[in-house]
């Protein structure tokens, strides 16, 4: 059932494509800041709930990050297949969403889309502006001659904006990041920059995961080692001179700080009395539930919410919307990630509420205002 309030959902589309058997969803949760933005993701088990649930979340990273966009997010159910099947599922999904781009959605990346298939839309909309998280070759020349080109979610934006809000994050319980001990579950686009950006700082990345194990070590890993591992072997488990343990002990390391940035609910009722991190910073979206985040709250452990944490993709979308560069970009998701954080993680030490009540507190007041006053 998906729950409807003053904030929405605005739009709920289906689409079902006959000829192909495509089944997919858009909802478009809120649009009062800008149009809808969120990307679409392809997986066997997406449903019209998962994806409401989702939108809300982008309506409230949106108004958060400070950004005119409104929040959005689309799903197709995708069972598998080559290249050629997905091509198709793709831009029937696209030609079906042309009557609300852009000016009510602006599509993205997201659960087994790249850039590859960010391609594919743009191809089937025939609107450059229809999505971002486009490669960095598409490229078209704006009225003021300027050359705007796509900032693939490849190069890395939200794990960048994740690794900034673990380091603010430790700043306000102070834990300085240089030597902080970091698991993060998780070696994908996120986890892998997020990783990166950490090691850079200093921090020491004591464990990492990936869909088939996770590995230890006390002294930490070296980010490009993993990296050679996994694109060689297809496994982290596969680099020498650390302990391989199971992905769910990775949850349950005495670290400052834990990253989930996997898939949905992998902290649960199973193991969250076990978690003994500090400070969690939520890589992935919904990582666990709110009942989850409070009854961790209650623990001391200092929780940096989804929506805060891994905003720097669709900030990077914003920057790709405005034809900024790749530089200017990620300046730019630095300077918004850090000030999210700060206001969210210092108003929650202050009132010791749950920093996801406090989020949500601050860019609900931002929609409201919006909608009171339209300025």
């Amino acid at each position: 059932m998906i729950k409807q309030d003053k904030f929405g959902p605005e739009y709920r589309v289906r689409i079902y494509d006959p000829q192909i058997g495509m089944t997919a969803f858009l909802v478009i949760d809120n649009t009062v800041l800008g149009p809808g933005k969120g990307g679409f993701r392809m997986t066997s088990t997406v449903s019209e709930e998962e994806v409401a649930r989702l939108a809300r979340v982008m309506t409230w990273k949106n108004a958060l990050a400070g950004i005119p966009f409104g929040g959005a997010k689309g799903g197709i159910i995708w069972k598998g297949g080559d290249d050629e099947l997905k091509k198709q599922f793709v831009q029937s999904f696209a030609r079906n969403l042309k009557p609300f781009m852009p000016k009510y959605y602006i599509s993205a990346p997201d659960v087994n889309v790249g850039e590859k298939e960010i391609e594919w839309f743009i191809e089937a909309t025939g609107d450059f502006y229809s999505a971002t998280g486009k490669p960095a070759t598409m490229c078209i020349e704006s009225a003021e001659k300027k050359r705007i080109c796509g900032i693939p979610h490849e190069a890395g934006s939200t794990g960048f904006g994740v690794a900034r809000a673990t380091k603010v994050a430790c700043e306000c319980v102070s834990i300085a990041i240089k030597g902080a001990s970091i698991a993060i579950d998780g070696f994908g686009n996120v986890g892998s920059f997020a990783f990166k950006y950490l090691s850079q700082m200093g921090a020491t990345i004591v464990a990492v995961s990936d869909s088939k194990g996770a590995i230890y070590k006390k002294n930490g890993l070296d980010v490009k080692e993993v990296s050679r591992v996994k694109k060689e072997y297809g496994s982290v488990q596969k680099y020498s001179g650390a302990k391989k343990i199971k992905k769910e002990e990775l949850f349950e390391l005495k670290v400052d700080v834990l990253i989930p940035a996997s898939v949905t609910d992998v902290i649960h009722d199973g193991n969250k009395k076990n978690i003994k991190a500090r400070v969690i910073v939520e890589g992935a979206n919904i990582p666990m539930t709110e009942k989850t985040e409070k009854f961790l709250h209650t623990k001391g452990i200092l929780i940096v919410p989804d929506f805060v944490a891994n905003a720097g993709g669709v900030i990077s979308s914003y920057a790709e919307h405005k034809g900024l560069t790749h530089e200017e970009m990620f300046t730019l998701v630095q300077d918004k990630i850090e000030k999210a954080t700060h206001a969210v993680i210092m108003q929650s030490l202050k009132t010791k509420q749950n920093p996801r009540d406090v989020g949500i507190k601050i860019a609900q007041e931002r929609v409201q205002k919006k909608i009171n006053f339209g300025s």
